[in-house]
């Protein structure tokens, strides 16, 4: 590992974001973000961020590192808090509303 980077309670599920995230390992840097930026799901967006954000990590230890020459290892998306909420229902009751969020890890190495 030569990099990593973290985004904590991203408001989106982690089941949602698993499926965005599992594609991506074992990918470059330049094929991976190449892969997010046309996929069509609300988690590819802080997904690629979390991503630049992990090579922009590798670059501090590394200047020369591209993004060819970076893959990623590791790419999980793990539950985080739930927001509890509340919504009234019938006959007077009200109903639970969970809004789950996700801690999603990147980890970095050379080619």
């Amino acid at each position: 590992m030569i990099a990593k980077a973290i985004a904590r309670h991203v408001r989106i599920t982690p089941r949602k974001a698993g499926y965005v995230v599992a594609p991506i390992r074992k990918l470059s840097v330049a094929e991976a973000l190449a892969l997010l930026s046309s996929t069509n799901r609300q988690a590819a967006r802080p997904i690629a961020k979390l991503v630049a954000s992990a090579f922009a990590n590798a670059r501090q230890k590394y200047p020369d590192l591209r993004e060819d020459d970076a893959i990623i290892t590791k790419a999980i998306a793990n539950e985080g808090p739930r927001l509890k909420r509340f919504r009234a229902a019938a006959f007077g009751r009200a109903a639970r509303i969970l809004k789950r969020t996700t801690h999603i890890t990147v980890e970095l190495d050379r080619k």
